[in-house]
């Protein structure tokens, strides 16, 4: 895909968006998962533009270091599910038969071309009916590479679209003897990121390292403790010792369904009683499983259930819900 795909792509849809440039945080806001990962290739430079172009409040980055400690923007540790890797470094796979970030520079990771997300064992697309598997020319980028696009784009439309990364998988980085946290915090310090007025949200799923981002790395950003498990919902005034919200599994959040009507758990409750902000993931049109169509799935979490926000592959879907 040529360079000037980024300005096409924002061409076609900036005519259609007036500029936002204030944030409310008590208002419910749209995250772009991953750019808009529901029309092009996952964390590519290209999602990012379309998803900037539908106005959501923030855009995700989840982050792995390279070898030459570099960031990365990729959803995973590993590279093969991905991208070109297996073809094009057969003998860099671990006894595991996983190609990881971390084993290679960031010069390296740039000869890769990214590709929607397939199955390793059959190369089957995730989501057949997205991007074409293996067509276009994507590349990995890093945090720095992002936030200097979105800013410059903030600049530019006079739009104030935040950044919402999220630190993978430290204790794997700690055992390879990376510092990734400290890492992306610098980074986010010096592009102007360091309190909770500087649109940047910062998420993780280990509870310690988040707590440790807030207690001992003194970090005033806004934090969100990603949340999985069941156990994790008995323990949100301990999250609420050093995080500002929640983001759980949406299935987390429902209870049954009653006479066509949707019943909740007590989490979003719960954690509003405590100050918490509640931000579920993830809200995809082709993965609806217990609805019956992407408006029950947002009237449900975002309306009845009162959350205040949500993660989603489609961020022009659930913005022109909300406009209604």
């Amino acid at each position: 895909m040529k360079s000037f795909s980024l300005f096409l792509i924002g061409l076609l849809l900036f005519s259609c968006n007036s500029p936002k440039k204030d944030l409310q945080m008590n208002t419910k806001i749209v995250i772009a998962h991953r750019g808009a990962s529901g029309y092009l290739p996952e964390h590519t430079m290209e999602a990012k533009v379309m998803a900037y172009a539908m106005n959501p409040d923030f855009i995700e980055q989840d982050l792995v270091l390279s070898k030459d400690d570099v960031p990365i923007v990729i959803h995973d540790i590993y590279l093969d599910d991905v991208t070109d890797v297996a073809l094009k470094f057969l003998d860099r796979k671990r006894n595991d038969n996983r190609y990881y970030v971390i084993d290679f520079t960031f010069k390296e990771l740039q000869t890769l071309t990214v590709t929607e997300r397939f199955n390793t064992e059959t190369g089957a697309q995730v989501y057949p009916n997205r991007f074409p598997i293996g067509k276009g020319n994507f590349k990995l980028h890093s945090l720095q590479e992002e936030i200097e696009l979105i800013q410059g784009l903030n600049t530019s439309t006079g739009k104030n679209i935040g950044i919402y990364p999220e630190i993978k998988d430290p204790g794997f980085h700690q055992k390879e003897g990376k510092n990734l946290t400290e890492i992306v915090l610098k980074i986010l310090a010096d592009y102007g990121y360091k309190t909770k007025a500087d649109n940047c949200i910062l998420q993780c799923f280990d509870a310690k390292e988040l707590e440790r981002i807030r207690k001992e790395l003194k970090s005033d950003l806004f934090l969100i403790q990603l949340m999985e498990f069941e156990e994790e919902t008995k323990q949100l005034a301990h999250f609420a010792s050093y995080a500002d919200g929640i983001g759980p599994w949406y299935k987390q959040i429902l209870d049954k369904k009653v006479e066509g009507k949707w019943q909740f758990t007590s989490l979003v409750t719960d954690a509003h009683k405590l100050g918490l902000k509640v931000h579920p993931y993830t809200f995809r049109v082709d993965d609806l499983d217990e609805f019956a169509s992407f408006d029950e799935m947002l009237k449900t979490l975002l309306i009845d259930a009162k959350v205040d926000g949500a993660f989603t592959d489609f961020p022009d879907k659930v913005s022109i819900f909300l406009k209604k």
